[in-house]
């Protein structure tokens, strides 16, 4: 059997005297979405931080297609994920259409200018992520679902096979953030790996094929969205009572924003 296109094992990473990440794990192979949940401070946003090897590791280990990140240095590992912060930078005076062609970077080698190739997929990028008709503004004019939208294509351009998402729907509205996820879910269709950091588990549920949930540095759970999403889990990470609800299509999340702690988590 073939490795998987990502594979993180028993991460574990410390910054300065905190520990991050525990134990944590994460597997995703071409075509699938994975999203990652759990609550603020869990470690959600180091472990893609990790795997795009922006982070580095205390112990454990990152491969691509079975290749340590160690051995992966520069453009060599920028051809293998594209990664969309969570608060991208928001240069003055820069075009959409040129803030996508920086996507290209890893194929244009220095002192080179870009080839047709480099044009065409730069094209495609703001095409599948829909933002043609936004090619000529400039990146400070856009909406924060627009600019979202923008760093999706920035990272196409890269043609990676593996996109890494730190909470891209957050601080959008309803309508923003839906546009998004359906981006998102389109790109996984399509064949690309995606890892998805969100705090939304309605949305989560809705298009991930796998959710992992990280609680206190560790990976607690992984699996289908029903059954790792389950009321019992929602208690123990989240303490709250909670429901989730699941038809095709449609996910709800059903809390008791007044009620009390559940038992699980009183006897924590």
């Amino acid at each position: 059997m073939s490795a998987p296109l990502l594979e993180v094992s028993g991460a574990r990473v410390t910054i300065g005297e905190a520990t991050i990440l525990k134990d944590a794990s994460l597997t995703v192979d071409a075509g699938r979405l994975v999203a990652v949940v759990g609550p603020n401070g869990a470690g959600k946003s180091t472990l893609a931080r990790a795997a795009a090897g922006l982070q580095p590791l205390t112990s454990g280990s990152v491969r691509w297609s079975g290749e340590d990140i160690g051995s992966l240095r520069g453009r060599r590992l920028a051809r293998r994920r594209a990664f969309i912060p969570q608060r991208a930078r928001v240069p003055g005076g820069l075009r959409v259409a040129d803030a996508v062609a920086i996507g290209r970077s890893p194929h244009v080698g220095a002192f080179h200018r870009p080839t047709s190739a480099d044009r065409e997929a730069v094209a495609r990028a703001i095409v599948r992520a829909g933002v043609g008709d936004l090619a000529q503004r400039q990146l400070t004019t856009l909406s924060g679902g627009e600019l979202q939208r923008v760093q999706i294509a920035v990272a196409l351009a890269q043609d990676a096979p593996a996109l890494i998402a730190d909470e891209p729907t957050s601080h959008l509205d309803l309508g923003a953030a839906a546009s998004v996820a359906r981006l998102l879910r389109g790109l996984a269709d399509d064949g690309l790996a995606v890892v998805l950091v969100v705090h939304d588990l309605a949305l989560a549920a809705a298009i991930a094929d796998e959710v992992v949930v990280i609680s206190h540095g560790r990976s607690v759970a992984g699996g289908p969205a029903a059954e790792v999403l389950e009321r019992e889990r929602l208690a123990d990470v989240w303490r709250i009572d909670a429901q989730l609800e699941t038809s095709p299509g449609r996910t709800a999340l059903h809390v008791a924003w007044l009620g009390e702690p559940t038992t699980q988590m009183e006897n924590r």
